[in-house]
């Protein structure tokens, strides 16, 4: 039997890491390669938990993380619900991918992510250098097999001694 007052403990522990190290300092050089933690965090529970994470939680860190970051109030916001109903419409297909493939997938959501960030950063002309803009789902996408390894691994142990 599951306890509902610990239910929410990693997933609240996931998105407040999330959110930490997309505001951590970083040198110049790795601050360009630095992932969007925080899509990737949503991109892991929609699919994984789809009834208990959804559009709501998207826009609510996606706000967390225009807040953080001093971007524009919406941006992130706005990106982050594209990327979720992405993933709660197709997480019952991208679930059963092998590994490669679910990467695969996440390539195209975080490149949607960014392309809708590039969209919103050209309607109020911003420029952002182009290494600056898509270095980040490169390194996503290498770090998606680690990430969801790690976090299946801790949902399995906390399943395990419920």
């Amino acid at each position: 039997m599951r306890d509902p007052d610990t239910d929410w403990v990693l997933p609240l522990s996931t998105f407040v890491l999330a959110l930490s190290l997309s505001v951590v300092p970083l040198p110049g050089v790795v601050a360009t390669f630095r992932p969007d933690w925080v899509p990737l965090a949503i991109i892991y529970w929609a699919i994984v938990a789809p009834e208990r994470f959804g559009l709501l939680t998207a826009m609510w860190l996606g706000l967390a993380a225009d807040t953080l970051t001093g971007s524009l109030l919406g941006q992130h916001a706005l990106a982050m619900l594209v990327v979720g109903y992405l993933c709660l419409r197709f997480h019952l297909r991208i679930r059963i991918f092998p590994v490669w493939q679910m990467s695969m997938s996440v390539l195209f959501m975080l490149a949607i992510y960014e392309f809708v960030l590039f969209w919103i950063d050209g309607a109020v002309g911003r420029t952002v250098p182009y290494v600056e803009r898509w270095a980040p789902v490169i390194t996503g996408v290498l770090l998606w097999p680690l990430i969801l390894g790690t976090l299946d691994r801790i949902r399995q142990d906390n399943k395990a001694r419920v």
